[in-house]
C-alpha cells in the first residue's frame, strides 16, 4: 500500500487510524494507495483499491459454473453433446 501525505507531517499513528477508518468502512477491500491532503485543520483523503480479479461465470445444462472441472463424466458428455447455436446478421438474414 503507498501513502502520500501533502500539505504537512502526519505522525505514523495518526496514519494508521485513517487507514484503519478506511478498512473498517470497507470490509474485504484491499487499500492500494492512500493520498491524505492537510488543509489546516482539515483532512482530505482520495484512496484507491485493489482490483479484484473474477471468474466468468456460464449456465451449463442447468448449472451455473466457472469451468467444468468439478463436472462428473456424465455432466461432461451432456456439455459436449449440447447443440450450439448461430446467430445471423440482421443482413445476411432474408426476413
Amino acid at each position: 500500500m503507498k501513502i502520500n501525505v501533502i500539505g504537512g507531517e502526519m505522525s505514523q499513528e495518526e496514519i494508521n487510524a485513517y487507514v484503519k477508518h478506511i478498512q473498517d468502512n470497507n470490509p474485504g477491500k484491499l487499500l492500494s494507495t492512500l493520498d491524505i491532503t492537510i488543509d489546516g485543520e482539515f483532512v482530505d483523503m482520495n484512496y484507491k483499491f485493489e482490483s479484484v480479479p473474477f471468474e466468468r461465470i456460464r449456465r451449463i445444462t442447468g448449472y451455473l459454473v466457472g469451468t467444468v472441472d468439478r463436472f462428473n463424466n456424465g455432466k461432461r458428455a451432456e456439455e459436449h453433446d449440447r447443440v450450439k447455436h448461430n446467430v445471423e446478421k440482421l443482413s445476411d438474414c432474408a426476413c
